[in-house]
């Protein structure tokens, strides 16, 4: 809320930030004000991608920057993984793929700005939200909270970071790249719930950050209440009707969701191009000066990096550039030319707010006029059913339905939401080696007499047992069962119950399988419950817990837990129900094969391996190894598990990640329309299919021959099926509508020119167009992939394609009814649909 009061402590920021500028550099300065955040002087409209550096490898790094660069990014945005650079007290990593000093160096020499999001609380589908395993185990911790211990642990990683940062010169006040940081990470709906603790320690936090003396601004998301001068920002997929806290704060959106995660037997969410656009022009033309794409490139959880529990290996996101460091097509084309148009108006939307008029029912006009002259505005149809046409300026416009055009001059529209310029590709994935030369092992189950096996009273919380250093524990006990059972006789074998906090559970009887229960990400915990084949004298009960990340999202992250917490019943008796949780219980923490480092070209030659035909297949509990060279060509590289269940997998001793191919995703998968209010539950695809098949092997990992390839398979599958594949652009698009707007418009109505819009095609470096698989001008139907003719077509809307496409990297053919051998429909309005095939 406005206050007047508020003022002597906004000016005192303002010079507060003005000298600690002047101390590192005379030039640079980084403010804000009601309109947007202020560089060395100017007023910025930012734009802005997330990139997670240790969710990509350092070689991908220049690549993806320049992507982000060349789309049309100003900044790069990171959070800061606290668990992978303090993976124990005071131990820190900065190499490799946690190598953020690097990362951020990159982009300041792409000429990108960085918002470094130290948090350290990340969410960010990332294990335990990014904190360290060990915190839970401080004396007295409470997290996120007014809590002594966690506020200690805190605050020394955060200023660890920050000193790492003003060491390196990385703050813009330096001289480098950090325009903004963040501290915490949408804690508002948490503090709404614990109430007074979490208002307190919202006020030390920010304050604690403030005090740091970086000299750029600091921003809170998803924090109302944020203390000055901290920003207050939004995130969500769309944040039109956000408002600062304050009227002397800009707009800022630091995560717009272009799509949403993958979940181990969910399906696979998609964010169609048009609503982001639509969701990025609604926030500009409603006074927003910074957007952030969350993701802009996903990438993939690496290790045992995922949260959840239960998120994918793939951090894919339907990003604009791909987990493989692809651009998306037309996602990452259509933000392109977005973000053209959004400069193009910068002048007059940093310089005015908005006059808003009604140009219809569902439709208005957002008008900025600067006192120098300056003028964009930004015409707006909210209907999900009809296009219209409105008067603007005395000018006529089309409006599609559920989209914004943007006129950078008051008079020409340069882009519409709705309307792709850019083109479409459709990516397939193509065996390049499928037949390995597999060996096998059988992991040995493990005897509660084994020497790293421990025995305790009763049932133990799994991560207190392994500190998170396995997805693996082992709980192993007894069982008496006297020779007058009478279930011995009778043959109704008992029923053994088993609840567990999560996530998977394998059951094994005196060595045999006897059965698997796994949760999912709604509900992690599961119940096992089966008659089970039980003999006289002792028997041995096995039960192999397994987690698939830990949560990442929620309150006290310290109470937490997974594993057997039991009951743990057997029913059937002739004593009735014999309670097993009280008993003795050993533990052991992994495998075997992690033990002995069977990933590893060293370990795996400590155990003897079979192949041929002896090879195991469809065995739970079996490790697999093969060695493979390296395909030539620079295009991304992976593996089709589809064959497999569920485990996980190693190249050269670095893990890619789980693999669960044996989830199948749940759900329902529709048609996707673009129009209308967008959330993750719409626009879902693989339903019935794995909910992840293929599994990125980065190239840099890979040497040009001898590569160990290492699976380890829960579930149990069939290693002949596994495939290294190359991802490659199958096919690419156009679908141009006549008169849609273009950047070509720009300029073109002072000269008096027409500009006519025009289908480009454009296959990767190394491919040809080799094929024309569809085309027509008319009016046509579907999309890329399934395009058909609809009601009119021009019969020669091959011919151009055909002359000027074909061996051809790339190609434009103007969209015009002399083209195609004259209009097919005259007074009607007309598109070009073409697909063509790379090769």
């Amino acid at each position: 809320m406005w206050d007047k009061k508020m003022l002597p402590r906004v000016n005192i920021f303002m010079l507060w930030l003005l000298f600690s500028s002047w101390v590192f550099s005379v030039s640079a300065t980084v403010s804000y004000d009601s309109k947007a955040i202020i560089i060395n002087g100017r007023k910025r409209i930012l734009l802005s991608g997330s990139i997670h550096y240790p969710r990509s490898t350092p070689e991908m790094w220049p690549d993806l920057i320049a992507k982000a660069k060349e789309g049309g990014l100003d900044v790069i945005q990171t959070y800061v993984f606290w668990n992978g650079h303090e993976p124990s007290p005071g131990k820190y990593y900065f190499e490799d793929r946690y190598d953020l000093v690097r990362f951020i160096k990159l982009v300041e020499q792409a000429g990108l700005y960085v918002h470094l999001r130290i948090g350290p609380y990340i969410c960010a589908e990332w294990n335990f939200g990014g904190f360290p395993v060990w915190l839970k185990y401080v004396p007295g911790i409470v997290f996120r909270t007014d809590n002594g211990p966690f506020k200690a642990a805190m605050q020394k990683f955060t200023e660890k970071i920050v000193s790492m940062m003003k060491a390196e010169k990385l703050f813009q006040t330096q001289g480098g790249p950090i325009i903004m940081s963040q501290i915490e990470n949408e804690f508002g709906p948490v503090e709404w719930e614990i109430g007074a603790p979490g208002k307190a320690y919202t006020k030390w936090t920010a304050q604690m950050a403030v005090r740091l003396g970086t000299g750029v601004p600091w921003i809170m998301c998803k924090q109302d209440d944020a203390p000055d001068p901290v920003i207050n920002t939004c995130n969500g997929f769309y944040c039109e009707n956000f408002t600062p806290n304050a009227k002397y704060k800009p707009k800022m959106w630091t995560e717009n969701w272009t799509g949403w995660y993958t979940e181990f037997g969910g399906a696979v969410p998609t964010r169609p191009a048009e609503d982001i656009a639509f969701s990025v022009a609604r926030f500009i033309q409603n006074g927003g000066s910074f957007v952030n794409y969350y993701m802009y490139h996903g990438g993939t959880n690496f290790g045992r990096t995922a949260g959840g529990p239960f998120i994918a290996t793939s951090y894919d996101y339907d990003a604009p550039i791909d987990e493989y460091g692809l651009p998306r097509e037309p996602k990452w084309g259509h933000l392109r030319d977005l973000h053209k148009a959004i400069k193009l108006s910068e002048p007059a939307l940093i310089s005015a707010d908005p006059v808003v008029t009604s140009l219809g029912s569902h439709q208005e006009a957002h008008v900025f006029k600067s006192k120098s002259g300056a003028c964009a505005a930004f015409l707006a149809n909210y209907d999900t059913k009809y296009s219209v046409k409105v008067t603007f300026g005395n000018v006529q416009y089309d409006l599609p339905r559920w989209s914004i055009s943007i006129l950078p001059d008051c008079k020409t529209a340069v882009f519409n939401t709705a309307r792709l310029g850019a083109q479409s590709s459709q990516k397939k994935m193509i065996p390049v080696n499928n037949a390995f030369a597999w060996q096998s092992y059988n992991e040995e189950s493990p005897s509660a007499d084994d020497q790293d096996a421990t025995v305790h009273d009763g049932l133990w919380e799994q991560i207190y047992v392994t500190r998170d250093s396995s997805d693996y524990l082992w709980y192993m006990t007894d069982v008496k069962i006297d020779p007058n059972e009478g279930f011995l006789k009778s043959g109704q074998d008992p029923l053994l119950t088993i609840w567990s906090a999560g996530h998977a559970l394998h059951v094994f009887i005196n060595g045999q399988l006897s059965g698997t229960a796994y949760g999912g990400l709604e509900n992690p915990k599961l119940t096992f419950s089966n008659n089970v084949k039980l003999r006289a004298g002792i028997n041995k009960i096995s039960l192999l817990s397994v987690a698939v990340g830990l949560p990442n999202v929620g309150t006290h992250f310290e109470t937490w837990n997974a594993g057997v917490l039991g009951p743990v019943t057997l029913k059937g008796l002739n004593e009735g129900t014999r309670d097993l949780s009280k008993q003795k219980w050993s533990y052991k923490i992994g495998l075997k094969g992690e033990a002995l480092n069977l990933h590893t070209v060293t370990g795996g030659s400590s155990v003897e391996w079979v192949q041929g035909s002896l090879l195991v297949k469809k065995q739970p509990m079996t490790w697999y190894k093969t060695t493979f060279n390296a395909p030539g060509g620079n295009e991304p590289l992976a593996l089709d598990m589809s064959s497999m269940g569920k485990g996980q997998v190693w190249i050269n001793g670095q893990s890619i990640g789980r693999h669960w191919p044996g989830y199948i995703a749940r759900g329902g998968c529709g048609a996707c329309d673009y129009a209308g209010t967008y959330s993750d539950k719409k626009c879902r695809t693989n339903c019935g299919e794995p909910s992840q098949r293929w599994y990125h092997v980065p190239r840099s990992w890979l040497k040009p021959s001898g590569n160990l390839l290492v699976v380890f398979e829960e579930w149990g599958g069939d290693p002949s099926g596994i495939a290294l594949v190359k991802r490659t652009t199958a096919r690419v698009c156009a679908d141009i509508f006549e008169g849609q707007p273009t950047m070509k418009n720009w300029g073109m109505l002072a000269s008096g020119r027409i500009n006519r819009p025009k289908a480009h095609l454009w296959c990767p470096p190394g491919q040809k167009i080799s094929e024309i698989k569809f085309a027509s001008y008319g009016m046509p139907e579907g999309t890329c992939g399934s395009f058909r003719e609809g009601s009119c077509h021009a019969h020669k809307s091959y011919d151009a394609f055909q002359k000027n496409c074909i061996g051809k990297q790339s190609c434009s053919i103007t969209v015009a009814p002399e083209v195609f051998g004259g209009d097919p429909c005259p007074d009607s309005m007309k598109k070009l649909s073409v697909e063509a095939a790379c090769s």
